[in-house]
């Protein structure tokens, strides 16, 4: 099994560091600081159980790796959720 990485532009770099540093939103934070860590080498496993305030599940951090590869910075932001009752 190979460990997954993420190659990271300057800018991309840039982005997810000042998202981590300044942004209001705590959840984006998290997420910016664990996609930093993951560039700079750690598994997504190991930032999962160590590397946070919080221990996460593993696959919640490769969520987010996979959203941020498939739509950059926008797919770490929360999406709105349905209320429940509501039909899909």
């Amino acid at each position: 099994m190979h460990r997954r990485q993420l190659v990271l532009s300057h800018a991309q770099y840039a982005e997810l560091v000042h998202a981590r540093d300044h942004d209001p939103r705590a959840y984006l934070r998290e997420r910016a600081a664990a996609l930093i860590k993951i560039a700079q080498g750690q598994s997504a496993c190991a930032v999962a159980h160590h590397g946070l305030l919080r221990h996460r599940d593993p696959d919640t951090v490769y969520r987010w790796l996979n959203r941020y590869a498939a739509e950059g910075f926008a797919g770490l932001i929360q999406r709105p959720r349905r209320s429940s009752g509501c039909p899909p």
